[in-house]
């Protein structure tokens, strides 16, 4: 029998935390609850979780700072918002620090369920389904899907699951129009307003990275897509 997945939540209204804590552990997941942001990242270290949920407004310490810190100690591990606020700016924000995802306030609980299993598809994956995304060259760069780095010259950027699975995306359709839809349904599940301006800060981020070389470009098509030229 497979060990459950570890899953740490961070909520600070007690009630909702116990509500939520349950039922996932009826389906399946081994628990770990704090109730503000320093227990939060003490647990973190403890009980090694293989995906976080998080509040973002707490006591000692917010779920914006505790989400930046957890990404210093690990890129890879999926995290996702739970959050009152539905203003986009702070959405957006918990996204730069390195949020995969994010549910708002009031939340039923087969929504969260689903984001959970959707981001941990996406990351859990197979040493076969790893080995045989190999590398790809981009112009000065290599692109190591599997590893998710992006190698230049003598320095390397590691980069998110989700950073690693677009940029496959556009490499795989390197010269052509990815739709923004494709990407959507592909890396969020469901083409959303806000998941819209989430992807575009993601592609930001790929510009970023990418900038070392001027004969990359990830070109915005209007309504239509990104197309990544080399």
């Amino acid at each position: 029998m497979s060990e459950p997945i570890r899953l740490l939540l961070v909520e600070d209204e007690e009630i909702l935390a116990g509500v939520v804590a349950e039922t996932l552990e009826m389906k399946g997941f081994a628990v770990a609850t704090a109730f503000n942001g320093v227990e939060g990242l003490e647990l973190y270290r403890s009980f090694k979780p293989a995906i976080c949920v998080i509040d973002v407004m707490m006591p000692k310490k917010d779920g914006i700072t505790l989400v930046q810190e957890i990404r210093t100690i690990d890129n890879k591990i999926p995290l996702v918002f739970l959050t009152a606020k539905s203003e986009i700016q702070d959405v957006l924000k918990g996204f730069r620090v390195g949020a995969d995802d994010y549910i708002k306030k009031p939340f039923s609980m087969e929504e969260l369920i689903l984001r959970i299993h959707a981001l941990l598809k996406r990351t859990m994956n197979t040493p076969e389904q790893a080995s045989a995304s190999g590398q790809c060259r981009l112009g000065e760069y290599l692109f190591d899907y599997s590893r998710q780095e992006l190698h230049h010259g003598n320095g390397m950027q590691r980069l998110s699951q989700r950073e690693a699975d677009m940029l496959k995306m556009l490499t795989d359709n390197i010269g052509n129009i990815t739709s923004r839809k494709d990407i959507l349904i592909e890396l969020w599940g469901d083409d959303s307003f806000f998941n819209a301006r989430n992807m575009d800060v993601y592609i930001t981020r790929l510009r970023k990275y990418l900038r070392f070389d001027s004969n990359i470009q990830i070109i915005n098509v209007r309504a239509r897509g990104f197309k990544l030229i080399v």
